[in-house]
């Protein structure tokens, strides 16, 4: 492997060595998780947690528990780095960044059934096509944002359970259908400046459902049930591994921080997988400094470490190998903080707190068009993002992805214009 620079990088790894550093939060988690409990009060969480209904705002650890959050983590987590082993897919900036994004949605709306349909539904859809498995895989991880409707058809629509269930599946199955083919047009129409296309397109999906459902008599709503009770542990557990990712990274990187710089050169704009362009030492070393940037705003902001902070803080360090970095990523920030002092939201709120972490979706807009483009983007994402969610009732996982979307898409031709005239 080689850096920008075309020397070497210090340590050379192959493709499983990287799926085992992907491993090491699940596997942490899996331990806590018996550590912490049995196997019996373990099982009765994640039962609780497959049962509910998922939508937006769903934390599992006041649904579920600790200990079962933490496996429900785990295993969607690990069962998709086999997937991505067995597959021999390249471990990029592409496949971190999906990787991080399930593990942290894992903790507040993915469950090891709702995502079923899904992964059944992309067998079907490459067998259809006739393509490989391997050209949709990280779609379809991705397309796990839709999994809330699978719940709520099951389990809430007052349909007998065999019958939800079934409807359920062929909702998901219908779904990735749909959303790989959307999902490569809708970025045309942000222009690449939205990290999160996926949740851009599942937004309108979600809209589609939830309208559906509403017109046979199933009103879905967004709801907030969120955890307070462990938060020093995930406080001290994510800064411990953002350290890790840091010393790593300096290690691999032949014992230097060197070249860390040229990252800021980019804009983020889809597709910018740092892996490829500043090699794996410096992208484990953005990731690491990522994690904390987002950790000092849940302080800064006087946030709780729950499980959707938690999930939005894990998510934008995945992206942090495929289009964020500070320079890009701060002026989102700064743009809802300021948002959520002059507007009604309380920033203190976790909903705000994660539209700031989330907004980074918007880090390309910084990237190309400066600061102040970036804080015009963050503060108008705040305003977006807490209305959007009534519109697909809580059903897209992605919702600040969705306003990104709206967001990108109004803001990137303004700003290309200025940049003509």
């Amino acid at each position: 492997m080689k850096d920008f620079t075309g020397k070497k990088e210090f340590i050379v790894l192959g493709n499983n060595a990287y799926l085992l550093f992907l491993s090491v939060i699940p596997l942490a988690f899996l331990i806590f998780a018996f550590i912490s409990d049995t196997p019996t009060n373990i099982f009765s969480g994640l039962r609780n947690i497959i049962l509910s209904q998922d939508v937006l705002i769903t934390d599992y650890l006041e649904i579920g528990g600790f200990s079962a959050t933490l496996f429900n983590v785990s295993i969607i987590s690990l069962i998709n780095i086999f997937i991505i082993y067995k597959l021999d897919l390249k471990v990029d900036g592409p496949v971190i960044a999906a990787i991080f994004t399930l593990t942290g949605f894992s903790f507040f709306g993915k469950t090891i059934f709702n995502i079923l349909p899904t992964y059944l539904g992309g067998f079907i859809y490459y067998k259809f096509h006739k393509i490989s498995y391997r050209e949709i895989f990280v779609t379809i991880m991705f397309s796990t944002c839709l999994s809330p409707s699978v719940s709520q058809i099951a389990f809430s629509s007052g349909l007998p359970i065999y019958s939800g269930v079934l409807i359920g599946f062929i909702f998901g199955i219908i779904g990735i259908f749909i959303i790989v083919p959307l999902s490569q047009n809708m970025a045309k129409l942000h222009d690449g400046y939205n990290l999160y296309n996926i949740g851009f397109t599942a937004g309108f999906i979600g809209i589609l459902i939830n309208s559906l459902l509403k017109s046979f008599g199933v009103n879905i709503n967004p709801q907030l049930i969120l955890s307070v009770k462990y938060h020093i542990f995930f406080r001290n557990f994510l800064f411990l591994y953002f350290i890790l990712l840091i010393i790593i990274g300096y290690y691999k990187n032949q014992k230097s921080f060197k070249g860390y710089g040229r990252i800021f050169k980019y804009s983020g704009k889809l597709k910018t997988d740092y892996t490829e362009l500043i090699g794996y030492g410096l992208t484990f070393i953005n990731m690491g400094i990522m994690g904390l940037i987002c950790m000092f705003f849940v302080f800064f902001t006087s946030g709780v470490f729950n499980g959707p902070i938690i999930g939005g803080i894990l998510t934008v360090v995945g992206f942090s190998a495929f289009g964020n970095h500070p320079s890009n990523s701060i002026p989102i920030m700064v743009g809802v903080f300021f948002g959520g002092v002059f507007k009604v939201w309380d920033i203190q709120s976790t909903p705000a707190i994660i539209a700031g972490i989330f907004g980074t979706t918007l880090a390309p807009i910084a990237g190309s068009y400066g600061f102040y483009a970036g804080v015009l983007a963050g503060f108008l994402h705040l305003s977006v993002v807490m209305n959007i969610g009534w519109v697909h009732g809580g059903t897209n996982l992605y919702n600040n992805g969705f306003s990104g979307g709206l967001v990108a898409s109004i803001l990137f031709p303004l700003f290309e214009s200025l940049r003509k005239k």
